[in-house]
């Protein structure tokens, strides 16, 4: 034979070789995103042993088995959130991705065929569908399967993780069909369909790179992944990377507020996975000094009480046992073996089936968690973490003590209007309040289960907050652009064992006019009592209204002023910018001096407000809830101290828990206040407050010097003090510090 035929001959022989042995070493390397083939061997080898991994398997098993029991549905979309068909189409995707995961550890084939003829059906049904029926008119991000392509890029993150585990039990058939009728067009649909969510830098863009990515690495599409992770045109200004870049400060905080850092978590953690585990060269956890760690850490130190702080379009009851944190602290605690991921992990009761999970059922069988440190800090917004922050300030003095106070930016479109507002926590409750979002999330009879008009009328509104309205119109006008383009600057945040302070202000939220609040949440530590102390100051160019709302929880008890009341009928306590929502109910001008108001919280405990006003300050109850045909609003109170044609004004105020009731067994303990002398002054760059509490005098001095030299001596009382830091707590009783 013609040598030149068969060299030909032989490297055409020895390509079709290497096809074929190439093309069986990827089957065999699946599952090849969060999940190994190394995890499948040691997790099949726990399930056969006494544990919590084992149990969590056997639960999971008796789950799937009573569903795959039932007929494969696959409906026509046509409901919108909360709807049947959205939630069917919600409730498959974790069916395949958990059927999936059975057959990685029993090798049942049955379950693999489960996934396979869910994946045909959605095949058969994909190529028909338009644009889904029940999408808003003027969205661009309409998705097929449900109706926003949020929720379509959810669906494949975890569809093509099913894909991947049952891969390797497809026949050749049935992945041509799978990946060129369904996983194909679903990702081409989320990426060159829509570029503009596919390229932004905002949660809905992870979703999509997450899956788009993940979809890319299991179907050795590999201009997917790059396109994934730098954007359509792989210039680096969208993708995954830069999201990592933007959304989060260098702490790990992200930008749209605890409740949508937990939500974007799980792409996040998911997709950075599958990266490590295919390009472990790109040193994923490691990118921008570990920002993916980070985030996991900050997402958890952003709750009280098992719950997310509800700043922003915020569900209040999600918390810390939502699976994107499962997911987040299982690969947080096999990142680093820290014990305190464990007791969250342990606080979650809920084991994950997945290499990082099989580490944390272990740790946790061994006994091996610690208490997780929450701490008292301040995240730093914006990606340079210089946009305010999100301050979080804790006690443990008298009981779990937490106070939120957000000098942070906007927050992007899910943002509110409410620059410098504070909450307060204590003892498992909130009691000083946020309204969060005003929706009924996946409640189709509630507007689709879609954000409430009343989000946009009421809760965004500055208003509905714990901040200085001015003029009855909110922060930045309402609008959005603006206010992403400005946020307060964090003057201080100093913790110590008396107590956390910070201050914070911000000139851009009215023309004119500068808002400046100085918070402390104060350690008494000889009365085994904490205190929050509040001083705003506005000073403007001109004359305003201010209003300072206070929103509580809890049933009011007393005031130690007169209030005219309205009995009978009721009025809008304005006309615009979430005034139009509250019911004025009554009103009062307390002389000046101290100004009470008192209230008793469902956690058994009595809250007294007490302001030092100067005979000008009117109180105005509200209740949510004018304006609200559709009864969309929940009832809460609240009470705005408000003063008239101002150029200057400061509020100054001190919350204190005291007391018990026990309905029970009928008792109460110290249900009245216990403040009796409140004063303020200032020397120099030094702010004192001289309090009297349950018979004991403090004076609370707080440095506000800019930085550099933090040392200060003041007089007070022909006494000599000096305060070394930004807090300093004096009990002037016996002269202490």
């Amino acid at each position: 034979m013609n040598t030149p035929i068969l060299l030909s001959k032989l490297k055409s022989l020895t390509l079709i070789i290497f096809t074929l042995v190439l093309s069986c070493s990827v089957q065999a390397s699946h599952p090849n995103l969060v999940i190994t083939q190394a995890d499948v061997l040691d997790m099949r080898k726990a399930i056969n042993e006494q544990g919590r991994f084992a149990t969590a398997y056997k639960n999971l098993k008796a789950k799937v088995d009573l569903q795959m029991a039932l007929p494969i549905e696959v409906p026509v979309p046509k409901d919108g959130g909360g709807g049947y068909t959205h939630e069917r189409h919600k409730k498959n995707y974790q069916l395949m991705y958990d059927a999936g995961i059975l057959f990685q550890l029993s090798q049942d084939k049955t379950y693999a065929d489960y996934v396979r003829n869910m994946l045909l059906a959605y095949a058969q049904l994909y190529p028909t569908l338009e644009l889904h029926p029940a999408r808003k008119v003027k969205s661009q991000n309409s998705g097929k399967l449900f109706w926003q392509s949020l929720n379509e890029a959810v669906w494949l993150v975890h569809t093509i993780q099913a894909y991947d585990f049952v891969y390797g039990a497809l026949s050749a058939q049935d992945i041509k069909r799978i990946e060129t009728n369904l996983l194909k067009p679903v990702a081409l649909f989320l990426s060159e369909g829509q570029p503009s969510t596919f390229n932004k830098v905002h949660n809905h863009g992870t979703w999509a790179t997450a899956g788009v990515g993940m979809a890319g690495y299991v179907m050795n599409e590999p201009e997917w992944v790059e396109k994934a992770l730098y954007d359509l045109e792989k210039s680096g200004k969208g993708g995954f990377l830069k999201q990592l870049d933007e959304l989060f400060s260098p702490q790990g905080y992200y930008n749209e507020g605890p409740y949508y850092q937990r939500y974007a978590l799980l792409p996040f953690v998911t997709f950075a996975k599958a990266i490590d585990n295919n390009d472990p060269q790109r040193k994923i956890f490691q990118y921008r000094d570990g920002i993916v760690l980070k985030a996991i850490d900050t997402t958890i130190q952003l709750s009280y009480s098992g719950l997310f702080f509800p700043i922003n379009d915020a569900i209040k009851s999600k918390g810390i046992d939502t699976i994107e944190l499962v997911h987040g602290v299982a690969l947080a605690y096999s990142l680093t073996k820290e014990p305190g991921y464990l007791d969250i992990a342990k606080q979650q009761n809920q084991i994950i089936l997945s290499g990082n999970g099989l580490k944390v059922a272990q740790a946790l069988d061994q006994g091996l968690a610690a208490p997780y440190p929450f701490i008292s800090v301040a995240f730093g917004d914006g990606s340079d973490g210089k946009q305010g922050a999100l301050v979080i300030m804790r006690s443990q003095l008298a009981g779990d003590q937490a106070v939120l106070f957000k000098p942070a930016a906007q927050g992007l479109g899910h943002g509110h209007f409410d620059k410098l507002t504070w909450q307060f926590y204590d003892q498992t409750k909130e009691i000083v309040s946020d309204y969060g979002a005003a929706r009924f999330l996946n409640v189709e009879a509630k507007f689709g289960g879609r954000y409430l008009p009343e989000n946009e009328s009421y809760a965004k509104q500055t208003v509905a907050h714990n901040t200085v309205v001015v003029d009855e119109t909110s922060h930045f006008d309402g609008d959005v652009e603006v206010g992403n383009a400005n946020a307060p600057v964090l003057s201080y945040f100093e913790t110590s064992s008396r107590g956390t302070v910070s201050s914070a202000k911000i000139d851009t939220a009215y023309q004119g006019v500068e808002l400046k609040r100085t918070m402390a949440l104060v350690n008494l530590t000889e009365l085994e009592k904490t205190i929050v102390l509040d001083v705003f100051d506005v000073v403007a160019s001109g004359e305003h209204q201010l209003d300072l709302p206070l929103h509580y929880q809890g049933q009011l008890i007393d005031m130690n002023f007169a209030l005219s009341v309205s009995t009978d009928q009721l009025s809008a306590l304005g006309a615009k910018n979430g005034y139009q929502h509250l019911w004025l109910k009554g009103r009062g001008l307390p002389e000046q001096g101290l100004a009470k108001v008192s209230w008793l919280n469902e956690n058994g405990r009595f809250y007294t407000h007490t302001s030092l006003v100067n005979g000008q300050e009117e109180f105005l109850f509200t209740q949510l809830g004018a304006n609200d045909p559709h009864f969309n609003l929940r009832n809460e109170q609240a009470f705005v101290r408000r003063v008239n044609n101002k150029k200057q004004h400061q509020f100054i105020s001190v919350l204190e828990p005291h007391g018990e009731y026990n309905p029970g067994k009928e008792y109460t303990l110290d249900a009245a206040s216990q403040v009796t002398q409140l004063s303020y002054s200032q020397q120099g760059e030094v702010m004192l407050i001289n309090i009297t509490i349950a018979g004991v005098s403090y004076l609370i001095a707080i440095n506000q010097v800019p930085d550099g030299s933090i040392k200060q001596n003041f007089q007070y009382q022909d006494q000599s003090f000096s305060i070394n830091s930004r807090l300093a707590v004096f009990a002037l009783n016996d002269d202490e510090e």
